[in-house]
């Protein structure tokens, strides 16, 4: 991948921001949604400041939020040069999901019938926002209202070390097709599971809540990946360099 000079700058790829109340935070949410869905590449040299100028910021907030997602390992950092995007193999993606679905879905099991009506009406107003992101094709807040569902119904195994793996196993996923899916209307219907789970969780179906997760995951790895159902980690060709 050769590396970003001015003429490849990101502008077109990214969403000039309002300034928010939380700018920092923002500005990590936008950057996470742009490598999670290939708007910035795999391999590509970015900067703080030509981000910051991209997302209308200084350099500062940007650089913050490139530390923080070198942490997650989405970058990488480049002496003198800014940050990489890291790649991610089809074993790397195959092994992720492989870890989430051999902890992720028997969580739903152990849960299921114990739920508080409190916790409900809290799944339920994140899986109400994620459909509402779909259907407006707002990935940026879909990816983060789906990373907080998930994490809220784990947390109910009581399981904090649990929650943290899970996630940073979930951000570190690449869903190249979820773009295409939104699009599409298709985006809405996988949106419209976290219902499902949360009617499963409530009625104390355990095998229902677990096979659900299961086929939700595998989504993530095969139809998100690539927006066909296919399979494997295709590029979106409007993202390759």
């Amino acid at each position: 991948m050769p590396s970003t000079t001015p003429e490849h700058a990101p502008e077109t790829r990214l969403t000039p921001l309002t300034r928010p109340l939380n700018l920092r935070e923002t500005v990590l949410e936008q950057l996470r949604t742009a490598i999670v869905t290939g708007r910035l590449p795999e391999g590509e040299v970015v900067s703080a400041p030509m981000l910051g100028q991209s997302l209308g910021v200084s350099a500062t907030p940007v650089r913050e939020a490139m530390m923080d997602l070198a942490r997650e390992g989405l970058v990488e950092t480049i002496k003198n040069k800014g940050f990489r995007i890291t790649s991610m193999s089809d074993k790397d993606l195959d092994d992720l999901a492989q870890i989430r679905l051999m902890l992720e879905p028997p969580a739903m099991r152990f849960v299921a019938g114990s739920v508080s009506d409190a916790a409900i009406a809290d799944l339920t107003r994140l899986a109400d926002a994620c459909l509402r992101a779909a259907e407006r094709e707002d990935l940026e807040e879909y990816l983060r209202d789906d990373r907080d569902f998930h994490a809220l119904a784990l947390s109910l195994t009581g399981n904090s070390q649990l929650v943290d793996l899970a996630t940073s196993l979930r951000t570190r996923t690449r869903l190249y097709g979820i773009g295409l899916l939104a699009r599409e209307g298709r985006l809405a219907d996988s949106a419209r599971e976290h219902h499902a789970l949360i009617a499963l969780l409530a009625a104390g179906d355990g095998a229902g809540a677990e096979r659900l997760l299961h086929d939700h995951i595998s989504h993530a790895r095969s139809i998100w990946a690539t927006g066909d159902g296919a399979g494997g980690t295709d590029r979106d060709p409007d993202t390759e360099t």
